[in-house]
Parts: structure tokens; C-alpha cells; sequence
């Protein structure tokens, strides 16, 4: 079910239109506030996921070979991640994913 609701995340972000990512258990990225409680349960993989379609959906120009073969850089405009403006709710939402990927020891 995560796989499907993530898979579904991206499909909607990578469609051209500027959506946000919603996920079955934990709401969208720009609306909804993501508690720890609910990440604590998703693995690391789908955390850096969740994390970075946040950076993709505010135009972030990926540096790792890793981000840029999954997300890819078309259309992105922001090349420093310290520039990237996010709404009050989407940074709220990346300083909690961060937290419980050090919790739980992500690299």
C-alpha cells in the first residue's frame, strides 16, 4: 500500500503540473503536517523519498548522482538547497522527516 501511495506521489509530480505529493497515510506535502509518529513506521528509502519530492515540487536542481537518476532535473531552477523556498508547512515537513531519519540511523 506505502509503495502505491508513493508511486502515486510521483506520478502526480512528475505529470508537469505543480502538484503536490499527497500520501495515504500522512496527507499531502504542502497541506498537511507530518507527525513522527506516522514516519517513524516508513523505511529510510521511502523517508529520502518523501523528503526530496518535497525539494523537486519547489524546483531544487538535484546534486547527487542518486537524486538526479531518481528524480531526475528537468525543469528544475534552484541549484543551492538553502535557496529553495518552501511553504511555513513543507519545512516544517522536511525538518520532521530529517528527524526521524536521524532517529532511525538513514544515511
Amino acid at each position: 500500500m506505502r509503495k502505491l501511495a508513493i508511486a502515486l506521489g510521483i506520478a502526480l509530480l512528475t505529470s508537469g503540473s505543480a502538484m503536490a505529493a499527497c500520501y495515504e497515510e500522512i496527507g499531502c506535502t504542502d497541506e498537511d503536517r507530518f507527525r513522527k509518529s506516522d514516519l517513524r513506521y516508513f523505511s529510510c528509502q521511502i523517508l529520502w523519498d518523501i523528503r526530496n519530492t518535497i525539494y523537486k515540487e519547489n524546483g531544487y536542481c538535484f546534486q547527487t548522482e542518486r537524486a538526479i537518476d531518481y528524480f531526475g532535473n528537468e525543469g528544475c531552477w534552484i541549484t543551492k538547497q538553502g535557496r529553495v523556498r518552501m511553504s511555513t508547512i513543507e519545512r516544517q515537513n522536511v525538518d520532521t522527516i530529517v528527524a526521524v531519519e536521524r532517529q532511525k540511523g538513514c544515511n
